[in-house]
């Protein structure tokens, strides 16, 4: 039976723009009429049950999330409004673009753009090592076949998602299709630290930034990029601020008028300004340097 939940943003939000925010494992939604839909399903956080709902925006005030798997219907939507950062405060963060005109201009051109997160931790530390040495479109289509054949299928309104396999079902000796041995080995890992807690989302932005990166890279195959990521872009968490990314970093750059990227330092000083939302800040510069079509810095640079 479909349940309804609703919530109210505080602050802009387009779910237009959030359909069409690709990354990771997600491509960009194909969306359009009247009403867009995002169609979602996942293992719901404790990672014992999946989850599917239809995300809508009937106004530009309200997400109704008509939800067609998951025991828990308040967990249902705690999670889908954290992978949308609808769980913080909008209005605040205008008030970064309020103190600093580029931010502000990059408001006004993506209206409503909030970053979105993947699923939970523990879908992102298993697409790093699905995804590690592979190229996107390999690593979609690897991340398919797991959960066709491992994961749970739901027909929502005539299509079909598939959501990713839970941590038990990963643990088990049987071969994990389409996965190598090595490769396997440290899928099986990733799952048996999220059946054992150590990947909850809550736990992991409670946590300083250095604590849960340096934990998440005991995981095998997780090195320090996608520890910050899976630390940051998994959990919902708004301020963090990963000075190593020289896209963002070139991108910045050509935002706030230099020939040339910002350094490590100079990114830090300019983000300062951005506070408390210097993860939002970073995304929407990645968003808006991408579209404008701004090249990329050279690797190693």
């Amino acid at each position: 039976m479909t349940r309804e939940r609703a919530i109210r943003p505080d602050g802009p939000f387009s779910l237009e723009l959030a359909a069409g925010f690709g990354f990771g494992p997600r491509g960009g939604a194909e969306v359009g009429g009247p009403e867009p839909a995002l169609r979602l399903a996942f293992p719901l956080d404790g990672y014992r049950e999946h989850a599917a709902a239809i995300v809508r925006q009937p106004r530009p005030d309200e997400v109704r999330i008509a939800i067609g798997a998951g025991g828990n219907p308040g967990a249902v939507e705690r999670q889908i409004a954290r992978v949308l950062s609808l769980d913080r405060a909008g209005t605040e963060w205008l008030r970064v673009g309020e103190r600093d005109p580029v931010i502000g201009e990059l408001q006004r051109r993506y209206p409503g753009l909030r970053p979105v997160s993947f699923n939970s931790p523990y879908e992102a530390a298993a697409w790093a090592v699905i995804s590690h040495r592979r190229g996107q479109s390999q690593g979609r289509a690897a991340r398919e076949r797991l959960a066709e054949a491992l994961g749970e299928s739901f027909e929502l309104e005539g299509e079909v998602v598939r959501s990713f396999p839970l941590p038990a079902r990963l643990c088990e000796p049987a071969p994990l299709p389409g996965i190598d041995g090595t490769r396997a080995d440290r899928l099986r890992a990733v799952a048996a630290a999220a059946r054992d807690g150590r990947l909850d989302a809550e736990r992991l932005r409670e946590m300083d930034l250095a604590a849960a990166t340096a934990e998440l890279r005991e995981l095998p195959g997780i090195g320090p990029f996608y520890a910050g990521l899976i630390a940051v872009r998994a959990t919902g968490a708004t301020d963090a601020l990963a000075v190593d990314e020289p896209i963002v970093r070139s991108h910045a750059g050509r935002f706030y008028g230099r020939a040339e990227p910002l350094s490590a330092s100079e990114f830090g000083e300019f983000a300062e300004n951005w506070r408390p939302f210097r993860t939002w800040a970073s995304v929407l510069i990645r968003y808006a340097g991408d579209r404008a079509g701004f090249p990329r810095p050279p690797r190693g640079r």
